[in-house]
């Protein structure tokens, strides 16, 4: 999360501005108030709801939550919203907005997150574009076309990983009642719509090049986007070819290969954008 983050405010300065230390100040701020307050109120108050019992990557037998989580989460997040009113109004927007989306992703009568699209409508806005948004608006620089439609593409990126997140956690979402996008499409499906959905983010990627004018000659630039765009064709073909006969724990490690992939997307942007 803070690593996206500062996707953002990478591609706002630049390698060169990030070097001087160019608005360093609010982008500390606002990645520590996105990353503790909001993603940990956020984590705080989905996991006092989800009471999981099974593997849920980060804890492998997670505890029974404790009865003040739902309270603490959301204390943090709001703590952090008074504390965004020290940055742009861009920041602040984009924090109030996914506030409100973390609420209604986790918390009942609402829960989007067992409503099959809903949770990755949600995820795919929240966590792939307005969290490398907040990075951007928090130096108070002007988003310029190139710049946002890289941040656009974040969004369908996102929407390939997150079905990845779900498929070897069916069996517990199963359990618990909660229809995702995963269990309602299955596996394969799930894949497929992740390739399609990989592919629309490298398309945009290849218009925002397009429009920040580079030029055949910009070789390595071009090459950076194909590599991350092979990385992910290789992963999500190689998966889909031997889904069938895959456990739980090997969805599992595909995951991690998709979040390598997209740890290596986001280093190639910053290079070819930020340079």
């Amino acid at each position: 999360m803070a690593a996206h983050t500062l996707v953002g405010y990478l591609l706002a300065v630049g390698l060169d501005g990030a070097q001087r230390g160019d608005r360093l100040g609010s982008a500390l701020l606002a990645i520590g108030l996105w990353v503790v307050c909001l993603n940990g109120g956020t984590l705080a108050l989905n996991s006092a709801y989800d009471r999981d019992e099974g593997d849920i990557a980060y804890l492998r037998r997670p505890p029974p939550p404790p009865a003040y989580l739902a309270s603490f989460g959301f204390s943090l997040m709001a703590l952090g919203l008074l504390g965004s009113f020290l940055l742009p109004a861009g920041y602040r927007a984009a924090y109030a907005v996914c506030l409100g989306l973390s609420v209604l992703y986790s918390v009942p009568p609402f829960r989007l997150k067992a409503v099959p699209g809903a949770d990755w409508v949600i995820n795919m806005w929240g966590f792939g574009t307005l969290t490398p948004y907040a990075g951007w608006a928090a130096t108070g620089i002007p988003l310029d076309q190139s710049h946002g439609l890289v941040l656009l593409a974040f969004c369908p990126l996102f929407a390939a990983l997150y079905p990845l997140t779900q498929i070897y956690q069916l069996d517990e979402d199963r359990r618990r009642g909660d229809r995702t996008l995963a269990s309602m499409l299955g596996v394969r499906r799930s894949l497929i719509v992740s390739l399609g959905t990989a592919g629309g983010a490298f398309a945009l990627l290849a218009l925002a090049a397009v429009r920040a004018g580079w030029w055949p000659q910009d070789v390595w630039r071009w090459c950076a986007l194909g590599v991350c765009g092979v990385a992910w064709g290789v992963i999500l073909i190689s998966w889909l070819r031997r889904a069938n006969g895959m456990s739980a724990s090997d969805h599992q490690r595909g995951m991690y290969r998709a979040l390598g992939a997209w740890a290596l997307t986001d280093v190639a942007v910053v290079l070819a954008w930020g340079t």
